[in-house]
């Protein structure tokens, strides 16, 4: 732990060069701390914020990723920093090239390997159980928990995704048709409009989380949507019920017909209406309202819209250890 604190002292240093202080981590407890992570595919430094708790036995990796138009200083996460402190946990929050509005961000191989790069930092400077590397994340985030799933399935021992955008052609037609400004991101991420040529179609297909999930077969996942999310919020649940499918067992999968009626209406159908069990990690007032598992995978459609519940994350992350 020594060496982590020399690193943590030098990074400090480096920020305060740059004009970079303590009050960019708006809200964050004092413990976390800003730092400089050298990135291994283009040898840029990639701001982050780290915390890892003094302990002689090896502590899980809580790897936090920011929402779509924001980047590593947003205080969105900052419940998931406060409950890694309390749970004496590591925590580090990457900017991966920041708000998803150009093309070295959203989902790009520079993005990609900044995340691996930060876990691969944290396990150099922190005691770090490998069995035990969580990766979580809401809307951008969600996005690219999803992403990552598929990419480096080796890293994870759990994921929970939060109102995720699992595809980008199709978002980018729901924000034109919704008059969001998330499509003009998108156009300037992939080079475009969808359709308006074959590289273009790839980069959104690159970019998207259904592209490469199939091989997130073996990583647990924990994908989460409200129920009010793409009516009072941004991004449909059909997003959810999508990526779900892709790893489900085929006697498990949504029909279209259902994704359609849970997507337009928000309630669920009556076709697949459930009891279920009360789950206090959500809350009294988030309760889930469906929900279901197949293979390594969990769905939950809950009582609520375009957010993520702290305690639910840190509930179903801390029953996953990675064999």
């Amino acid at each position: 732990m020594r060496g982590m604190k020399t690193v943590l002292k030098s990074t400090l240093i480096l920020f305060a060069f740059w004009g970079v202080g303590l009050q960019l981590k708006a809200g964050y407890p004092d413990e976390v701390k800003p730092v400089s992570i050298k990135s291994s595919r283009d040898g840029s430094s990639q701001p982050a914020l780290f915390f890892a708790p003094t302990t002689a036995t090896p502590v899980p990796l809580l790897v936090a990723l920011h929402t779509w138009s924001s980047d590593w200083k947003n205080p969105y996460n900052v419940p998931l920093a406060d409950g890694c402190v309390r749970r004496k946990w590591a925590f580090i929050h990457p900017d991966f090239r920041g708000p998803n509005n150009k093309p070295s961000a959203c989902g790009s191989d520079l993005a990609v390997n900044d995340i691996v790069d930060a876990v691969a930092w944290a396990q150099k400077n922190a005691s770090i159980d490998p069995a035990r590397i969580y990766r979580a994340g809401a809307s951008g985030g969600g996005h690219m928990a999803l992403l990552m799933a598929g990419k480096n399935p080796e890293i994870w021992a759990g994921v929970s995704a939060w109102v995720p955008i699992t595809d980008c052609a199709a978002w980018h037609m729901q924000c034109l048709e919704a008059g969001r400004r998330y499509s003009s991101d998108l156009e300037k991420s992939c080079g475009g409009k969808p359709g308006k040529s074959k590289e273009i179609i790839g980069q959104y297909r690159m970019r998207s989380p259904l592209t490469w999930l199939k091989a997130a077969a073996q990583v647990p996942l924990d994908i989460n949507a409200g129920i009010y999310d793409g009516h009072r919020g941004s991004v449909p649940i059909s997003h959810s019920l999508k990526a779900f499918n892709i790893l489900a067992r085929k006697e498990d999968r949504i029909s279209s017909e259902n994704i359609s009626r849970f997507t337009s209406t928000p309630s669920v159908p009556d076709s697949m209406r459930q009891s279920i069990k009360h789950d206090s990690s959500y809350g009294e007032k988030r309760q889930p309202l469906w929900r279901a598992t197949s293979n390594r995978a969990r769905i939950t459609i809950f009582n609520g819209g375009h957010e993520m519940i702290p305690e639910a994350i840190f509930s179903w992350l801390s029953s996953k250890t990675k064999n």
